[in-house]
């Protein structure tokens, strides 16, 4: 496995790749890898010949007060964690490598990849203003340095899965999104980088989410399809002293048009505060299962 950390040697190896005639399989990650980063590079070393792993903390999809600093940056784990799994190369770059000398900090980097308000300006993008903007370009920028065939994303991040669909499609970038099932520990709750902030007794107030969304489901399931019948279900679970509820909408899977009933194209979409920690999860009701 290779750690390189430069654009021009990540080319350069891909394109003697793509000589030989190989696929190309890229995920994209902040680092900091979980089972669920793990599930998707098994998927793409299943798919793909080659497998080329993004560890990159995007200053630009981060607001002033989130938490770039604090973001968890464990890079000699992440790398034993990628070579087990047959990953061929981890590209690490830094930000002056993606964005230049004065990346974020000054004029030199101008130039984002800004997706249709329509699909930035409502749930994570209502309180991360400007957090699409920075995804669409890092990720815009990844395929343009990497070229891959395949790309795999989580649908945790189901929001960002939508959108950069769209980007693909509108931009006509030659690749293939592939959309990976959630994964979720023993308890339900969704695996996610941030969850290394959470106290133990967090971890428990956390799994709220995961009821609340399965509990709609199940609701779902036994013909209730009205939006505001199943929103109220949400509140009985609640605790308001430890959980704080940002958003709890009902969303089209492909357009993110607002839902007031619900069917099988109906993803529900949460974002809870646990113990100071923003936490996301959705889930699909035409979902079988």
């Amino acid at each position: 496995m290779l750690l390189i950390h430069t654009i021009e040697d990540v080319r350069a190896q891909i394109k003697s790749w793509k000589k030989d005639g190989l696929t190309v399989g890229l995920v994209p990650t902040m680092g900091a890898l979980h089972a669920g980063h793990m599930s998707l590079i098994n998927k793409c070393t299943e798919r793909c010949d080659k497998t080329v792993v993004s560890i990159f903390v995007n200053p630009i999809q981060f607001g002033p007060s989130e938490d770039f600093d604090q973001y968890p940056r464990t890079l000699e784990a992440d790398a034993k964690l990628c070579k087990k799994a047959g990953v061929d190369i981890i590209f690490a770059p830094t930000p002056k490598e993606m964005y230049g000398e004065g990346h974020i900090l000054s004029n030199d980097f101008l130039t984002y990849v800004v997706p249709p308000f329509f699909y930035s300006n409502k749930l994570c993008g209502k309180t991360r203003v400007g957090h699409f903007d920075g995804v669409c370009t890092v990720v815009n920028k990844l395929f343009n340095i990497v070229q891959p065939n395949f790309a795999f994303f989580g649908e945790k991040d189901r929001q960002q899965l939508i959108i950069l669909k769209k980007m693909v499609k509108d931009l006509n970038i030659p690749v293939t999104i592939v959309p990976c099932p959630i994964v979720r520990d023993e308890n339900g709750l969704a695996l996610s980088s941030r969850n290394k902030y959470l106290s133990q007794k967090s971890k428990k107030d956390a799994l709220v989410l995961n009821k609340i969304l399965f509990n709609i489901k199940s609701c779902y399931d036994n013909g209730i399809t009205d939006v505001r019948a199943l929103t109220e279900t949400a509140y009985s679970i609640m605790n308001f002293q430890r959980q704080s509820l940002e958003y709890l909408e009902f969303r089209d899977q492909d357009t993110l048009e607002e839902k007031l009933t619900a069917d099988d194209n109906t993803i529900v979409f949460i974002a809870v505060k646990v113990g100071g920690v923003r936490l996301i999860d959705n889930i699909a009701l035409g979902m079988i299962g």
